[in-house]
């Protein structure tokens, strides 16, 4: 029972650090476009902040709880 249990609140935790890691991010300075109006969204981000070098810590808290949940009655 316990080991389900822990592996919910890895799996929660683990997304919860995914969440934190993309949501605290911080808004760039206003830029300028061509035709003279200013938007916030930063120049030549791209999809960078999901790459697996800055998520890996919370993919494998996932993987783990996961785990725990999928093997935790045999324990």
């Amino acid at each position: 029972m316990w080991v389900i249990m822990i592996g919910a609140v890895l799996v929660i935790g683990g997304f919860l650090y995914l969440f934190r890691q993309a949501l605290s991010r911080r808004l760039s300075e206003p830029h300028q476009l061509a035709q003279g109006s200013q938007t916030l969204e930063p120049q030549h981000q791209g999809l960078r902040f999901l790459g697996l070098s800055k998520n890996w810590p919370g993919l494998m808290i996932i993987a783990l709880g996961a785990l725990l949940l999928a093997f935790g009655g045999y324990l």
